[in-house]
C-alpha cells in the first residue's frame, strides 16, 4: 500500500470513527456502518479525498461471507422447499421495479441503455461494463448504481427500526456473542483466488460464504464474531461505501442524489408489494422479505441481514438469484435496446 493510499485510508477510518460515535450516541440503528458511511460521503462531497483500498475492502467482505455462510444449518433444506415461490416473485418484482426506475431516468434525460442499466438492481460492476459496451454513459450508470446502494442501506434500517419498535441498542445487542472458530479466517487467502478461478459473481463474498456454509451445514464449524468484531467489520465496510464518491462536487452530487432517491423510492414501493406477497405466500416476516428484494448490492444487503439478524441466508439466496438472473438477461435486453434504438433512429 502506497503512502497516498495509507493517508486516504487513515483519513477515511478516522472520519468513519467520528461518524460511528455520533450515530451511536444519538442511538441510531447500525451506528458503526451508517455513521462511517454518511461521514465519508459528506466529506467526499466537500472535496476531501478519502478511500479504502480494494484489498482491505475485499478482506472484510470475505469475513462477512464466512459469518453469513456460518448461519446455514442442517434444518435449512426443509425451508428451501418453500423458496421457489419467493424466487418467482423476486424475478417479477425485479423486472417491474427496474422498468419503473428506468422510466424515471428516461424522463430525466438518460438514453435508454443508460436508464435501464442504471436501474438494474445488482451486479453493479457488470451492469456498468455492459452498459458502457452497449453505448451507455458509464459515469452516469456508475453514479446511479452507487447512490442507489447507499440510499437503500440508509433507508432500510430506520424503516425496520421504526416498524419493529426496536432501539439501536437492542439491534446491536443481537450480535453480542463470543468469538468461535476464528481459524476459518486463515482460509481467506486461498478462497479468494479459488472464487475468481470458478468465476463466481462477487468471489470475495461468495467463495467464503460457500466454504462456511459447507462446514456449518455439516455441523463441523461456524464462525461467530463478538460485538466488537462485528462493529469493526461494519466500520471498514461503511467507510468503503461512503468513500466511493470522491471527486464529485456538492452540486452534482445533489442533482444525482435527487434522481437516485426518486428512482430508489419508486423501486422500493414496487418491491414492497412483492415482499408482501412473499410474506403471505411463504410465511417469512415482512422485513425479511423486503430485505431479500431490496435493490441493493448483495454485499451490502448481507451486511444488513447479519447485523439486524434478519434471516441472512434467505436474504443472500435471493440476492444471489437476482444477480445471476441479471447477468444472464442483461446482455439479451441490451441487444434488444440497441436494435430498438437503431430502428427508431432510422
Amino acid at each position: 500500500m502506497s503512502r497516498r493510499e495509507t493517508k486516504l485510508l487513515v483519513r477515511s477510518l478516522a472520519t468513519g470513527a467520528v461518524g460511528g460515535v455520533v450515530f451511536h450516541l444519538v442511538g441510531l440503528p447500525l451506528a458503526w456502518m451508517l455513521g462511517p458511511l454518511v461521514a465519508n460521503l459528506v466529506i467526499s462531497a466537500r472535496g476531501i479525498s478519502v478511500g479504502v483500498p480494494e484489498p482491505l475492502r475485499e478482506g472484510f467482505l470475505g469475513v462477512l461471507g464466512l459469518v453469513l455462510g456460518s448461519r446455514v444449518t442442517p434444518q435449512l433444506a426443509e425451508r428451501m422447499l418453500d423458496w421457489p415461490l419467493s424466487a418467482l416473485l423476486l424475478l417479477a418484482g425485479v423486472a417491474l421495479s427496474t422498468a419503473v426506475a428506468a422510466a424515471w431516468y428516461r424522463y430525466r434525460g438518460f438514453d435508454s441503455v443508460s436508464a435501464w442499466f442504471a436501474s438494474a438492481p445488482g451486479a453493479m460492476t457488470a451492469m456498468i461494463l455492459m452498459g458502457e459496451k452497449c453505448g451507455g454513459d458509464a459515469q452516469r450508470i456508475a453514479i446511479a448504481q452507487s447512490l442507489r446502494v447507499v440510499l437503500v442501506v440508509l433507508l432500510l434500517p430506520p424503516l425496520f427500526w421504526f416498524y419493529e419498535g426496536a432501539s439501536g441498542a437492542e439491534m446491536e445487542a443481537a450480535v453480542d456473542q463470543a468469538l468461535s472458530a476464528p481459524w476459518m479466517l486463515l482460509f481467506l487467502p486461498l478462497l479468494f483466488p479459488l472464487g475468481r478461478w470458478l468465476r463466481l459473481p462477487t468471489p470475495t463474498l461468495l467463495a467464503p460464504l460457500l466454504f462456511a456454509a459447507l462446514l456449518s451445514g455439516f455441523d463441523i464449524a461456524s464462525l461467530r464474531l463478538p460485538e466488537w468484531g462485528m462493529n469493526l467489520m461494519l466500520w471498514v465496510l461503511g467507510c468503503a461505501i461512503g468513500s466511493r464518491f470522491r471527486g464529485l462536487s456538492s452540486a452534482r452530487l445533489g442533482r444525482y442524489l435527487f434522481e437516485a432517491l426518486v428512482a430508489t423510492l419508486a423501486a422500493l414501493a414496487v418491491l414492497a408489494v412483492f415482499a408482501e406477497l412473499i410474506h403471505l405466500g411463504v410465511g417469512v416476516p415482512r422485513d425479511v422479505a423486503l430485505l431479500a428484494l431490496a435493490p441493493g448490492g448483495i454485499g451490502e444487503m448481507a451486511i444488513l441481514a447479519v447485523a439486524l439478524e434478519l434471516d441472512p441466508v434467505f436474504v443472500a439466496f435471493h440476492h444471489l438469484l437476482r444477480m445471476v438472473a441479471l447477468m444472464l438477461f442483461a446482455p439479451l435486453w441490451a441487444r434488444w435496446l440497441l436494435r430498438h434504438d437503431e430502428r427508431g433512429g432510422g
